[in-house]
């Protein structure tokens, strides 16, 4: 079978505050699984993520701190980094969007889209503070959406119904810097022309979901976005936090976090390149025509990652030899909210990833999300829930599955796999099963439907704990050695296959129960097959 060839990003996680589990059920556990499956299986995976470091929700947080931006984008890229690192993830590269190397990559899409002119200046009308003497980026402006009437709209959207509007139509709006009412000032900006590409992108789009059948929650999205028409963007603002725009008539001007930070994933392979000392490492992936990229994200960024990052790299493709992929899927993930209700820094709602840790190792934690991911609707993290998951499935059905075996093993059969002799049908059934189901997960999981994965792998469990009460070693062992023995080699082999399936879900306990096999994974496609020679010793276990 050929190795694929595959390239995934997870969303960057904004380094403003600590990430919680909404983040992790969103797009970084689906990833992770996605990407540890298709390890087992034996193909060439680039997975990359970082912080993403620039904005003006930054430079408020350290107004109000007191601090400098790079003052809190060091302690919560800290906080992340740790808090990923604790969780099991397992990322090639964490980098982040304050490095040089992701500046000179900026600037270097910037200046192509401007050598090629397809960026135009513009003046715009926009907010500013004439008591604070500057110029007010979306968030440091609040007022009335002019299309609700929600009265904490910024200048210019509205995060309560989506509207997009001029800064002009916001009603009674105020700095948030002074408080004061500000002015309408004019201001020089550069634009991308995304209205240009609106045909190549529906293309584009419909070509991947014929071959690849993407999310209808994501086409959706990108349905709304092409029926009211892609306008130009701009791609700088009048900000000293981020990357300076690189002309010489830009002092003062960044370019737009929307713009830069999708660049954050190509920067990170560059980084990883580096680190290595394999300078084409990156080009390997991004610039090879068979990479399969994979874009994990939640729905609150499809519209970066399905029209604008696509747009961008259209563009470049146009004037360059050097052609980047573009994402061949982007299974975006619905909301992840905590006991009914959305995850609030402001109103103290939920918790945040490290906590978490502190209190519960990440196993249990990882498969709690994982069986109620918010692949296709909203769902919920519940207490009880996580309470049940762990005591009814992790310890009741697959801890006491393999529990039950290593004890009857240990006790009658010296802790080595037993000879298999004559097969019944029950044995059969159980030996057919097992063959099925590395495939069975592999049609789930390349299919992003990482959740009825999960689920069809405690089935398994149970089908094993079922097998072991019908076929009763505990009576063979003393009436029919030979089948006992059978019924031991067949549980003992369903152990290794359901510590290799569940390895991308719960790595810790996979680890733990491949010691305790005194094995190894094999390939993912080989798992389901007795991998375990009868008379292996095994490892005594607690």
């Amino acid at each position: 079978m050929n190795k694929e060839k595959i390239l995934v990003t997870a969303a960057l996680p904004y380094a403003n505050g600590p990430i919680h589990l909404g983040h992790l059920a969103g797009a970084y556990l689906p990833a992770d699984i996605f990407v540890r499956y298709n390890r087992l299986k034996g193909n060439d995976i680039l997975f990359v993520c970082g912080s993403d470091e620039h904005g003006v929700p930054i430079t408020i947080t350290a107004d109000k701190e007191g601090l400098k931006p790079k003052d809190i984008i060091d302690r919560f890229h800290t906080i992340n980094k740790d808090s990923f690192d604790k969780f099991g993830m397992s990322f090639d590269i964490y980098s982040r969007t304050s490095l040089s190397i992701h500046h000179e990559t900026g600037k270097d899409f910037f200046l192509e889209f401007h050598k090629q002119g397809l960026l135009k200046e513009k003046k715009t009308l926009q907010f500013y503070d004439e008591k604070a003497n500057m110029f007010l980026p979306d968030r440091y402006v609040e007022g009335t959406c002019p299309n609700c009437g929600n009265e904490s709209a910024r200048s210019d959207e509205c995060e309560t119904c989506g509207a997009l509007y001029e800064p002009s139509a916001l009603k009674n709006p105020l700095s948030k810097i002074s408080g004061n009412t500000p002015i309408l000032k004019e201001t020089s900006h550069w634009f991308f022309p995304l209205g240009k590409f609106q045909e190549r992108l529906e293309a584009y789009i419909k070509e991947m979901d014929e071959k690849f059948h993407w999310k209808e929650n994501v086409l959706q999205y990108c349905r709304s976005w092409f029926k009211e028409g892609l306008q130009d963007r701009a791609v700088t603002r009048d900000l000293d936090w981020g990357i300076p725009v690189p002309l010489d008539d830009a002092k003062g001007k960044v370019l737009y976090v929307w713009f830069e930070a999708v660049l954050g994933y190509i920067s990170a392979a560059k980084e990883l390149s580096e680190k290595r000392g394999e300078k084409d490492l990156w080009k390997n992936y991004w610039q090879d025509p068979n990479t399969k990229y994979i874009a994990f994200i939640g729905k609150d960024n499809v519209v970066f990652h399905t029209i604008f990052f696509p747009a961008m790299l259209m563009a470049w493709n146009d004037g360059r030899e050097d052609k980047y992929v573009l994402p061949q899927n982007v299974p975006a993930n619905e909301f992840y909210n905590f006991e009914g209700k959305k995850f609030s820094k402001s109103r103290n709602w939920g918790i945040d990833v490290i906590d978490f840790l502190k209190a519960f190792p990440a196993d249990p934690l990882r498969y709690t999300l994982a069986a109620n991911l918010p692949e296709m609707r909203d769902t919920d993290f519940h207490w009880k829930e996580f309470q049940a998951r762990n005591n009814n499935e992790l310890s009741a059905i697959l801890g006491n599955f393999i529990n039950r075996t290593f004890t009857f093993v240990f006790k009658n059969f010296e802790g080595k796999v037993p000879p298999q002799y004559s097969l019944e049908e029950i044995d059969k059934e159980m030996i057919a099963l097992l063959e099925s189901y590395p495939a069975k997960i592999s049609l789930l999981f390349e299919n992003y439907k990482i959740k009825d994965g999960v689920l069809e792998i405690m089935n398994l469990a149970r089908a094993a704990n079922k097998y072991f009460n019908d076929a009763e070693p505990w009576k063979t062992v003393k009436s029919d050695k030979e089948k006992c023995s059978t019924t031991l080699h067949i549980c003992l082999q369903t152990i290794f296959t359901l510590a290799e399936l569940i390895e991308p879900i719960i790595p810790n306990s996979s680890q733990k129960i491949f010691s305790m096999l005194n094995a190894r994974p094999v390939a993912w496609d080989l798992c389901g097959n007795q991998q375990l020679a009868t008379g292996h010793q095994l490892n005594n276990f607690e």
